[in-house]
């Protein structure tokens, strides 16, 4: 077993300013940053990324000149190791979530070389407040903005390949700007996708969807009071995009549609995700596929429950007093894989 955090960053700002803030982090983890030099390429098309960010997102393009500033590096160099722009082919992660009504839940698996450790509180100026983890810095895993619109993401093939925009990219633009599921969906539809992922998405008008998305096509699956989500497309039209062994996703599902006729809490469900011994909880972490992260959020408190691997605290926060200026005291989450 070994020990592993996660930073909690919080900062109220213009989007220039959160990313030297943002890029003092990774001025900490030098190993991070090695990282992503390793699995980003060198240079990337500029201008067409300048284009993609302008249309959903020019906000970002201010966020990445800050990171550049406060790592002493040159715009195209940032925007290559931080853009989620024509990222080569990562491999495969695991995540599971539950979408009710009421809250939704989620695990992030996949292995820690790969993971940023930073879960981001920001409210920057001219966009919604959100809440995260961080994947390549701009980028989120999974999160909610301050209109109660929560969106997770999660690998299913990287079938039909292609220069686009990376999923935790396209998280972060619909946490940015859109207000609710519909909104959601149809910036997902309008995005150019590099690869085959769900996003598993929810508001607090109780609208729930999951976009299964590819560089061809993108395809809605709607249910009333639950949805699960893990990584395989379900619907006719996607089924071809899937993995050839898609085994352990589908148990998953089997087991999350058996929520579909229980009267489960928020506290109850975020319980049944977290705990080591849930069917929902790996640890095969040398195998890229350990539970790093639990996030889960209720619409109707606007309560986020989120933990790290093992830790034995819960980042318990109401966002609406977040948003209203309420920092956290908390500075860093501690874990176990």
């Amino acid at each position: 077993m070994t020990n592993f955090a996660v930073d909690i960053l919080q900062a109220r700002d213009n989007s220039f300013n959160i990313g030297v803030q943002l890029a003092n982090f990774f001025k900490n983890n030098p190993s991070i940053l090695k990282t992503f030099e390793v699995i980003t390429k060198p240079e990337i098309d500029i201008p067409n990324m300048k284009s993609i960010y302008t249309t959903f997102a020019p906000q970002l393009l201010e966020e990445l000149e800050g990171m550049a500033q406060g790592l002493n590096l040159s715009f195209p160099k940032a925007a290559s190791l931080f853009s989620g722009y024509d990222v080569p082919k990562t491999e495969a992660m695991g995540c599971s979530a539950i979408i009710t009504k009421d809250y939704y839940v989620r695990n992030y698996d996949f292995t820690p070389d790969l993971y940023d450790g930073i879960f981001s509180l920001v409210q920057p100026e001219g966009t919604f407040a959100s809440a995260g983890y961080n994947l390549q810095g701009l980028g989120r895993h999974d999160g909610v903005n301050q209109k109660g619109l929560v969106i997770g993401l999660h690998f299913v093939s990287n079938n039909d390949y292609t220069v686009g925009i990376s999923p935790w990219i396209s998280i972060r633009m619909v946490l940015d700007s859109c207000s609710t599921t519909e909104e959601a969906i149809e910036m997902l539809k309008e995005i150019p996708h590099s690869a085959c992922y769900n996003f598993s998405i929810g508001d607090k008008n109780g609208s729930l969807a999951v976009v299964e998305a590819s560089p061809l096509n993108v395809n809605i699956r709607r249910e009333e009071s639950l949805m699960s989500c893990e990584n395989h497309f379900r619907t006719i039209e996607m089924k071809n995009q899937n993995r050839v062994s898609i085994d352990g996703s589908m148990k998953r599902e089997q087991y999350l549609k058996g929520f579909k006729e229980k009267a489960i809490t928020h506290e109850e469900m975020f319980e049944q995700f977290k705990e080591t011994t849930s069917p929902l909880f790996f640890t095969d972490y040398d195998n890229l596929f350990g539970t790093l992260h639990t996030f889960s959020y209720s619409y109707a408190n606007a309560r986020i429950l989120t933990t790290i691997a093992q830790s034995s605290e819960v980042l318990d926060i109401d966002f609406n007093e977040w948003v209203n200026g309420k920092n956290i005291d908390q500075h860093f989450l501690k874990g176990i894989i």
